[in-house]
C-alpha cells in the first residue's frame, strides 16, 4: 500500500516538473531576448548597456517593463520610437548622444512612470516632444546643453512629480514653461547660466514641495521672489558666490519646514528675511563669511531644530543669540573662529543633544564650563572641542577632561578698572572732551559707555564709545553735562567708573539796542555835554504803537462818519467829476509869438 503512494507521488512530482518545462520552454521561445543585450524574463526587462546601439533596437518584446539602453551612441529619437511598447514603465536613455528629440516621440508609452535622458547632448526640447506620456512621474534631464524651457514644453505631463535638469546651460525659462505641472513636487535646477530667479515660471508650480538652485549666477535674491509657493517646503540655494543680499521680503509667503543657502557670500545672518517663517524646523548657512550672531533676533523662529552654519567667520555668539527656540536640539559651527561658546546663549541646554564646535580657536574658561560638564550628554561628532588658545590647557580635549579637576583648571578672572582715579572736566560749550576707561581680566572684559540717562552709548554720533574704552564728547553742549558710567564686564563679573562733566555756556551774545538822542542831555560829568543812549525796550515800544494805532483809527472813522452826514444833508450824490484845466505853453508856441490863449482841457473821474 505505501509502495502504491510513492509511486502515485512520484508520478505527481513528474507531471508538475513537466508542465513547468513545458510553460519556461514556451516562455523562452516567446520571449527573444535582442542580440548584445540581457534579458530577464521573468521580470520582463531589457539591458541593452554598451551595445554600440545606434538607435533604438526595433525587436523588443511588446510586454517589456523595462528597457535600459544606457551607454550607447544613440542619436535621435523619432517619431512613434516606442508605441509598441505599451507596457513599459521604466525607459533609461542615460549616457548616450541623443540632441534630437522629433514630436510625440513616446506616444504608445503610456504606462511609462520613469524616463531618464541625463548626459545627453540636448539643446532644445521642442514642443510636444513628452506627448503621449500620462502617467510619467519621474524626468531626468540632467547634464545636457539645454539652453531654453519654451512655453508649454512639459504641458501633456499632468502626472509628472519630479523634474531634475541640473548641470544645464540655462539661461531663460518661459513663463509657461511649466503650465499644467499641476502634481510637480521636487524640481532640480542646479548648476544652471540663470542670473535671476525666474519667479513667473515658478507661479505656475502651485503644488511645489522642494526646490533645489545650486551654482547659479544670482546676486541678490529679490522681495517676492517665490509668491504663490504656499507648499512648498525645502529650499535649496547653494554655491552662488556672488549672491551676498536677500532683500527683506525676499522669502514672504513661504511656509518652508528647511532652507540651506550654502557656500554664497552673505556676510550677515538674514534675520529680517527668516523672522516670519514659523515652521523651519532645518537651516543651513554653511560656508558664508557670516561673522556675528546677534541675540534675541531669532525668537520668532518658534519651532527651529538645527541650525549649521560650518565654514563661515564666526567670531562670536552673542547672548540669547537662540532665545526662544524651545525646541532646539543642533547646533553645528565647527570651522569657525570662535572662542567660546556662552551657557547664556541658549534658552535652555536640556533639549541639546548635538553641539560641533571642532575646529575653533577655543579658549578654555569658565565660559566653556557648561559644555564640559555637558560632555557625557552632548553628541560632539568624530573630533571633539579642543583647547586652543589657552597656554595652560593647550591642546586638552574636552573629553579628557576629570570632574573634580574641573573647578581649577576652568576658571575666570574678574575685570578690574585700571585707573580708578575721579575724573571730572569742565569745558566751555564747543569743546571736545575725552574720558579714559581700561580694564583688565580673563577673559578680557569688554567695556561699555552708558549716558546720563544710563543708556548705552553707541560708537557713532556726537557723543560716542569708542572701541578702546574710551568716551568722547565732541563740541560738548550744556545738555550734556551730568554722570557718565563706564561698565566693564565678562563672564566672571563686572566693575564700574563714574566721571563728571560740566558745559559752561557762553555769554548771552544779545546786547540792549540803543538809540542816540536827538537832544543833548547832562552827562554824568559836570560840564559835559554829549550824547546819551537810552536802553530800547519791547514793551514800551509796543504800548507806543498801540495807542499811536488806536489813535489814527479813530481819527479816520470820526472823518468817514463826518463825511456820511455831510452828504445826506446835500442830497444826491454825483457818481462822476469833471475837472477842466489850461495846460502849460510849450517853448515851440512861445517862439512862434502867439499870443492867443490855450483852450481849456477837462476829464471826467469816476467816484467810489
Amino acid at each position: 500500500m505505501f509502495q502504491g503512494i510513492a509511486v502515485h507521488q512520484w508520478l505527481c512530482w513528474g507531471a508538475l516538473y513537466l508542465l513547468a518545462a513545458g510553460v519556461a520552454l514556451t516562455s523562452e521561445s516567446r520571449w527573444m531576448c535582442p542580440q548584445l543585450c540581457h534579458c530577464n524574463t521573468m521580470l520582463q526587462e531589457v539591458y541593452c548597456s554598451d551595445g554600440q546601439f545606434t538607435k533604438v533596437p526595433y525587436n523588443l518584446q511588446q510586454d517589456t517593463k523595462l528597457l535600459n539602453l544606457t551607454h550607447n551612441k544613440i542619436k535621435t529619437l523619432v517619431h512613434l520610437q516606442f508605441q509598441t511598447l505599451t507596457q513599459l514603465s521604466d525607459l533609461d536613455l542615460s549616457d548616450n548622444v541623443i540632441s534630437i528629440i522629433e514630436v510625440e516621440a513616446f506616444v504608445g508609452l503610456q504606462n511609462l512612470m520613469t524616463l531618464r535622458l541625463a548626459r545627453n547632448h540636448l539643446k532644445i526640447i521642442p514642443v510636444g516632444a513628452f506627448a503621449g506620456l500620462p502617467k510619467l512621474k519621474l524626468l531626468d534631464l540632467s547634464s545636457n546643453e539645454i539652453l531654453v524651457f519654451l512655453d508649454f514644453t512639459f504641458r501633456d505631463l499632468a502626472a509628472l512629480q519630479f523634474i531634475k535638469a541640473a548641470d544645464n546651460d540655462l539661461v531663460f525659462i518661459s513663463e509657461l514653461a511649466f503650465a499644467g505641472l499641476t502634481d510637480l513636487r521636487e524640481l532640480y535646477l542646479d548648476g544652471c547660466n540663470l542670473t535671476a530667479v525666474p519667479t513667473e515660471a515658478l507661479t505656475q508650480l502651485a503644488g511645489l514641495r522642494s526646490l533645489h538652485f545650486p551654482r547659479l549666477g544670482l546676486t541678490t535674491l529679490p522681495n517676492y521672489a517665490f509668491r504663490h509657493l504656499e507648499l512648498l517646503k525645502e529650499l535649496v540655494i547653494s554655491q552662488c558666490p556672488r549672491l551676498d543680499t536677500l532683500s527683506g521680503n525676499s522669502l514672504f509667503g513661504l511656509n518652508l519646514t528647511s532652507l540651506t543657502i550654502r557656500q554664497c557670500n552673505l556676510t550677515s545672518f538674514p534675520y529680517i528675511p527668516l523672522h516670519h517663517l514659523v515652521y523651519l524646523l532645518y537651516l543651513d548657512l554653511s560656508y558664508n563669511p557670516i561673522t556675528f550672531i546677534h541675540g534675541n533676533l531669532l525668537g520668532d523662529l518658534l519651532r527651529l531644530q538645527e541650525l549649521h552654519l560650518v565654514g563661515g567667520s564666526l567670531l562670536r555668539i552673542d547672548i540669547g543669540a537662540f532665545r526662544g527656540l524651545a525646541h532646539f536640539r543642533l547646533l553645528n559651527v565647527s570651522r569657525n573662529l570662535l572662542t567660546t561658546l556662552e551657557l547664556g546663549a541658549f534658552r535652555t541646554v536640556d533639549t541639546l543633544k548635538t553641539l560641533r564646535l571642532d575646529s575653533n580657536p577655543l579658549a578654555c574658561d569658565c565660559r566653556l564650563l557648561w559644555v564640559v560638564r555637558r560632555r557625557l550628554f552632548l553628541d560632539f561628532g568624530r573630533n571633539p572641542p579642543t583647547c586652543t588658545t589657552s597656554a595652560q590647557l593647550q591642546g586638552w580635549n574636552f573629553l579628557d577632561f576629570m570632574e573634580a579637576d574641573l573647578p581649577g583648571l576652568l576658571t575666570c578672572r574678574p575685570p578690574r578698572i585700571l585707573n580708578r582715579k575721579p575724573q571730572e572736566a569742565r569745558v566751555d560749550q564747543g569743546h571736545t572732551v575725552v574720558f579714559y576707561c581700561t580694564a583688565e581680566g580673563d577673559p578680557l572684559p569688554s567695556v561699555t559707555w552708558l549716558n546720563t540717562q544710563l543708556k548705552p552709548l553707541s560708537p557713532v554720533g556726537r557723543i560716542r564709545a569708542l572701541s578702546n574704552g574710551t568716551l568722547e564728547v565732541r563740541y560738548a553742549q550744556p545738555q550734556d553735562s551730568g554722570t557718565y558710567l563706564c561698565v566693564a564686564s565678562n563672564a566672571a563679573g563686572n566693575s564700574s567708573l563714574t566721571v563728571r562733566l560740566n558745559v559752561r555756556a557762553f555769554p548771552s551774545s544779545k546786547k540792549p539796542f540803543r538809540l542816540k538822542s536827538w537832544f543833548a542831555f547832562p552827562s554824568a560829568t559836570p560840564g559835559a555835554i554829549g550824547s546819551q543812549t537810552l536802553p530800547f525796550e519791547f514793551r514800551t515800544l509796543l504800548i507806543a504803537g498801540t495807542i499811536g494805532f488806536v489813535l489814527f483809527f479813530s481819527s479816520v472813522s470820526v472823518c468817514y462818519v463826518f463825511m456820511f452826514f455831510w452828504s445826506k444833508s446835500k442830497g444826491q450824490i454825483k457818481r462822476t467829476a469833471t475837472i477842466a484845466y489850461i495846460p502849460p505853453r510849450s517853448a515851440l508856441s512861445r517862439g512862434k509869438g502867439g499870443g492867443s490863449g490855450h483852450e481849456p482841457s477837462k476829464f471826467t473821474m469816476k467816484l467810489i
